[in-house]
């Protein structure tokens, strides 16, 4: 396909053409090859129309759905839509990289393509964006449609001219100082470098890259499809690794061809490293790096010994960062130390009083928006610590309240009958609240089973009052969602906790204001197992049933979260070595046999000279055959 240069067609500001009577932008490509759809304006800009390219030469090589479209759009037209030529016709095949050789592109409207697509029965994520165009003709939106349908009907985009590794691969990792104008927010999705992430091709290749890593079904992938939270790690990544190279490396045109150049990769990693990011941070970029590099492996021309020998490469690299570089510290005594650690009786005492002022301002001050939100916050602490074994913070961000009645909103489920992970009210006297997590880190190597219990009495009491006037307060008050936000708790603008890093903020910074330390929410489980494994443990849950409710067992406790088990038995052994040794000595005092024997036993023991040594034999000796002898 060969497209004309924009040089001869038009002028390009910020990625819009215009010509005689329309302005043009390209959206992305969102149907199989070679049809497009883009999304044009005219000057009055009265109007939005849609512009399909329709001819019959196309049909041959489309779906099924999209050829029925375009005979659709044909026949609710009459064959009369307005056909663009001259330089509208040049501009808009320059723009959506059309063959010159296009016979007829016609301008159809957002109401034809409505009814064409409800017709032709095409995927309801493309229909709702039209219809959202559709409402708002006045407004110079332009379509964008959901990702996951971009990549299903992605154009493969071009293979770069040599598709193989820079070789050879960097032995070390080279000196990195942090630069002057070091920026924490440096990804492309930080403002500076945002508008790259809209580019064409970065586009092309981060839906190609999602439809391979999270296709439930594919077969040049090695494992399963990434789940939603993993895609997001992994894309975090991505735009951090080429917000570096555009940053401090000056590359203008950010792609994910950058992943086949291995210097660069290593002076990330030096660049993470002067930073000062854990090794688990770079562990994790150089894990999405492997995933590029298979994903341009499964690609035509992607056979090349440079890919094995860059994932190699790559898993070495791994190995020693996590060798070399220092875990951070978890040691209760070492949190203490830097103020990132609280015990449990400590953290107990300031949630149950948070508890019982919240309760009292609202007898005394009535429901506001104040008290209101105090109710909130005691309530998400009660659910972190203190009623419960310290449940995953994604299971708690992701709960819903019993008035929802639609959907399961977790993106990875499969299920149509699942309502998500849901507090549920069982009865209203006697109050019985019972929660429900299909949904957890290790639903799936337990074969899919529900974490789920009742609520305790105290705790469900709790909630009921939080989720009568003060919650319905807080919806009224935050008019940016509404009655619409489906989460029991939610943040100070009345959405759910989506991003962890949000609720992790908001933890630390209620903690802090109830006279508490800035600690992570997450280190409320670890709180709670040291607590449970130490020498001074009072009475309370089994360890089995309560690490089933944290979501994993009892093994993991001594693996990740108990950071004294191993001081611990060191110790309690060299403890109770006194005791065995005390008794073992006992026990030789009671035990010992008598064994002195009279002196006429030992009558024949005599000395003899060395010229007598071989006329007798002396009775050095401890055999039993010797004894014997002298018994007799």
């Amino acid at each position: 396909m060969q497209a004309l240069p924009l040089t001869q067609s038009g002028i390009q500001q910020r990625g819009l053409m215009s010509s005689s009577e329309y302005t043009f932008k390209l959206v992305q490509v969102c149907l199989p090859e070679p049809s497009k759809l883009v999304v044009m304006c005219d000057k009055r800009k009265r109007q939005c129309v849609c512009l399909c390219q329709v001819y019959k030469s196309c049909l041959d090589g489309l779906l099924p759905n999209y050829q029925a479209f375009y005979r659709v759009c044909s026949r609710l037209t009459k064959h009369q839509s307005t056909l663009l030529s001259g330089q509208d016709k040049q501009l808009l095949v320059a723009l959506a990289g059309m063959d010159v050789s296009v016979p007829h592109v016609a301008v159809v409207s957002l109401a034809v393509c409505c009814r064409a697509l409800k017709l032709c029965k095409v995927p309801a994520a493309v229909l709702h964006a039209f219809d959202d165009i559709r409402l708002k003709p006045a407004s110079q939106v332009v379509l964008g449609l959901p990702e996951h349908i971009l990549a299903a009907h992605a154009q493969p985009s071009p293979n770069p001219v040599q598709l193989q590794m820079t070789t050879p691969f960097p032995v070390t990792l080279p000196e990195c100082a942090l630069p002057a104008d070091f920026k924490k927010q440096h990804g492309l999705l930080a403002k500076p470098h945002k508008h790259l992430v809209h580019r064409a091709v970065l586009a092309q290749h981060m839906g190609e890259f999602k439809s391979f890593s999270t296709s439930p079904f594919q077969l040049n992938r090695k494992g399963i499809a990434h789940s939603s939270r993993t895609w997001q790690n992994s894309e975090k990544h991505v735009y951090l690794f080429l917000g570096y190279c555009h940053h401090y490396q000056q590359v203008s045109q950010p792609t994910l061809q950058l992943f086949l150049s291995s210097p660069l990769i290593a002076q990330f990693v030096s660049f993470h490293i002067a930073a000062g990011h854990s090794q688990l941070y770079i562990r994790n970029f150089l894990s999405c790096a492997k995933c590029v590099l298979r994903w341009w492996q499964s690609k035509p021309g992607g056979n090349h010994p440079s890919f094995v020998a860059g994932l190699e490469w790559l898993q070495t690299l791994g190995l020693q960062v996590a060798d070399q570089l220092p875990r951070p510290s978890k040691d209760p005594k070492g949190l203490a130390d830097i103020g990132k650690w609280m015990c449990a009786a400590d953290l107990v005492h300031t949630i149950h009083g948070a508890e019982q002022q919240s309760q009292a301002q609202m007898q005394q001050q009535g429901v506001t928006v104040e008290t209101s939100r105090d109710m909130h916050d005691a309530t998400l602490a009660a659910m972190i610590f203190s009623h419960l074994p310290p449940v995953r913070l994604s299971c708690i961000r992701s709960l819903v309240g019993p008035a929802y009645l639609g959907p399961c909103l977790h993106p990875d489920c499969k299920q149509p009958s699942c309502e998500g992970n849901r507090l549920s009210i069982m009865s209203e006297s006697p109050l019985l609240m019972r929660i429900s997590l299909p949904h957890h880190k290790n639903a799936r190597k337990w074969g899919k089973a529900v974490i789920e219990f009742d609520v305790p009495s105290d705790l469900a009491q709790l909630l009921h009052t939080y989720l009568g006037a003060p919650r319905k307060a807080l919806l009224e008050h935050h008019l940016l969602i509404g009655d619409a936000c489906p989460y029991v708790f939610m943040d100070m603008h009345g959405r759910g906790f989506v991003a962890a890093a949000v609720l992790t903020l908001y933890w630390q910074k209620w903690l802090v204001s109830r006279g508490g330390v800035p600690m992570n929410p997450s280190m409320c489980r670890q709180v709670f197992v040291d607590e449970r494994q130490s020498d001074s443990a009072t009475a309370g849950p089994s360890n089995q049933g309560a690490a089933m409710v944290m979501g994993h067992s009892v093994k993991q406790w001594d693996k990740w979260y108990d950071m004294q088990y191993h001081p611990r038995l060191a110790q309690n052994a060299v403890d109770g070595m006194q005791s065995w040794r005390a008794a073992m000595l006992q026990s030789h005092t009671l035990a010992a046999p008598d064994l002195t024997l009279s002196t006429a036993l030992h009558c024949g023991h005599v000395l003899v000279s060395d010229s007598e040594e071989s006329q007798y034999q002396s009775c050095c000796s401890d055999s039993d055959s010797d004894i014997d002898i002298e018994l007799d």
